[in-house]
């Protein structure tokens, strides 16, 4: 079942989908908003803490959870600000959760911390719009790439698929990298485009639709954040 409210950014990809036939609902959510989004910082794995307006959000997703989705299970990162952001959602949402390193944020390595800005100024060889395709595969002291990011996600993105069952409802929590990294590959766009043509806000929803008959998914609803 999906949400009949309409965010301001939302995108419908129109399909010959038939809603008779056993198929499964993704929704994927990105966290409420931390300290160090407020700073503009990059996170990586950081234990940043929810906001008090991050917490507000995602106190109003949870509303918008419950009443756009009878949700059977929850799948999340297994970093401090999703773990916070699914606390607050529980007053919602009742379903078990599972928590995972294979939705985790990129790992930044020894970047961790450092502003979005001075990130951009001083290591231009990892910033996609002035270094390109290659930025995307160089992996930060102690950290991941990009593609290694992107390759995790899809590989826990396609064994979610193969463990749902037909007319289940799935929640997953995790963040704006890896819910764009798979936009991107179900959209067919390569690692610049993904990132560069595409954002998440806090709490923002996408909806998919997995069709166990022929394997193809469908975005429904992408980046909503009409109910924050």
């Amino acid at each position: 079942m999906r949400l009949g409210r309409t965010g301001e950014q939302l995108r419908i990809h129109t399909s010959s989908f038939d809603p008779s036939n056993g198929m499964t609902t993704i929704v994927a959510v990105r966290h409420g908003e931390t300290t160090w989004n407020r700073k503009r910082r990059v996170q990586g794995w950081a234990p940043a803490p929810l906001t008090d307006r991050g917490r507000a959000q995602a106190d109003r997703l949870g509303v918008a959870l419950a009443k756009g989705y009878d949700i059977d299970r929850v799948l999340s990162s297994d970093l401090s600000r999703t773990e916070e952001t699914v606390a607050v959602l529980r007053d919602h949402v009742d379903a078990p959760v599972t928590y995972e390193s294979a939705w985790r944020e990129r790992d930044v390595g020894v970047h961790q911390g450092v502003s979005v800005e001075e990130m951009s100024e001083r290591f231009p060889e990892y910033d996609l719009a002035e270094s390109g395709p290659g930025a995307a595969r160089r992996r930060p002291e102690s950290g991941e790439s990009l593609a290694d990011v992107r390759e995790r996600v899809i590989e826990r993105w396609e064994k979610a698929l193969e463990e749902c069952e037909p007319i289940e409802t799935v929640l997953v929590v995790t963040h704006g990298g890896p819910i764009r990294l798979l936009l991107g590959h179900l959209k067919d766009l390569d690692i610049v485009e993904t990132i560069l043509e595409q954002s998440q806000g806090n709490c923002s929803i996408n909806e998919f639709e997995f069709d166990h008959e022929t394997g193809a998914v469908r975005i429904v609803r992408e980046n909503d954040t009409g109910h924050c």
